[in-house]
């Protein structure tokens, strides 16, 4: 089981933000995530103004920072960026860190940050068609080794070389969301990673994994790919304590995705997804710079693992 942690990038600094990082590359972790919004989400008028440090610069500067950490965002948006130029940005972040990057991309869904930048925010059935399209391309120019043309109906590229590209494996591609109808399907398509999101609805349990999980495997044998080769990850809140008062005012604050409770539990909790094929773990609700907290985490959950 490997273990990665969503370090927090808004309405903190960046000193924060380096100190996570740093205290996770000297530590058993394997990962480190940012996410990708230009506005804190749930931010009002005056917290609009605070830091929301831009996805992809942060992370390939914790590039810089790091030594062994795989890097990646949980997960950029597809509507904020050309694919062809996230594909170009991946294979520059994934040369530099020497294989460590994965491109985790998403439909998009936060609108008031679209309308604040200036970027087209299409219904959800043209999102997800936008979305589907340009995994295809951001596929194909991660596994051709010659220019590529592409002509679909929202994204057209011209004899496109990816150079640089993947500095050793292919660029994984990490597909955001687990939608039953398209999302899953785009994953089984042209992804090789699917991501539980304990954020998002449908909370942590076992069960909802499953469901996510068989479906994906529907998907997969309709287009004829070995689900074996998508991996499986989870991102899980969670906040370690033996006080039942804390675990409902957690679990009440961050949400039902939230895995709250004593070392057992989580523990036994992360058994049970390591048992049903999950092979990463990567914890939210972290604060960045809170080194301590990653220390627990380390000498309570990761030892008994690692």
């Amino acid at each position: 089981m490997d273990f990665g942690v969503q370090v927090n990038v808004y309405r903190t600094s960046w000193d924060a933000v380096r100190a996570s990082v740093e205290k996770m590359d000297a530590g058993p972790w394997d990962s480190v995530w940012f996410a990708d919004h230009f506005i804190p989400p749930g931010a009002n008028h005056e917290q609009e103004a605070l830091t929301a440090f831009e996805g992809l610069s942060a992370i390939a500067f914790a590039g810089g920072m790091t030594k062994k950490l795989r890097l990646g965002n949980l997960v950029l948006g597809n509507t904020y960026r050309n694919p062809a130029l996230a594909a170009k940005i991946a294979g520059t972040i994934d040369t530099m860190s020497e294989g460590r990057f994965t491109l985790a991309i998403g439909a998009g869904w936060y609108k008031r940050e679209h309308e604040a930048y200036g970027w087209e925010f299409p219904p959800m059935k043209e999102r997800q068609d936008r979305f589907e399209e340009a995994v295809e391309l951001i596929r194909l120019l991660i596994h051709s080794g010659d220019p590529v043309d592409f002509n679909g109906q929202y994204y057209q590229i011209e004899k496109a070389f990816l150079s640089p590209g993947s500095f050793k494996n292919p660029i994984p591609i990490m597909v955001g969301g687990t939608g039953p109808k398209r999302t899953l399907r785009t994953l089984a398509k042209y992804g090789d990673v699917m991501n539980l999101d304990g954020w998002a609805g449908g909370g942590m349990s076992l069960e909802h994994y499953q469901s996510k999980s068989d479906i994906l495997e529907k998907h997969c044998e309709d287009v004829g790919r070995d689900p074996g080769e998508i991996r499986r990850t989870l991102l899980m809140p969670c906040y370690l304590t033996d006080d039942q008062e804390m675990i409902d005012r957690v679990v009440k604050g961050l949400g039902p995705g939230t895995v709250a409770g004593s070392r057992q539990y989580i523990i036994d909790r992360i058994g049970e997804f390591e048992e049903a094929g999950i092979a990463e773990v990567m914890f939210g609700g972290i604060p960045s710079g809170d080194v301590d907290r990653l220390s627990q985490f380390e000498e309570e959950i990761l030892s008994a693992f690692k």
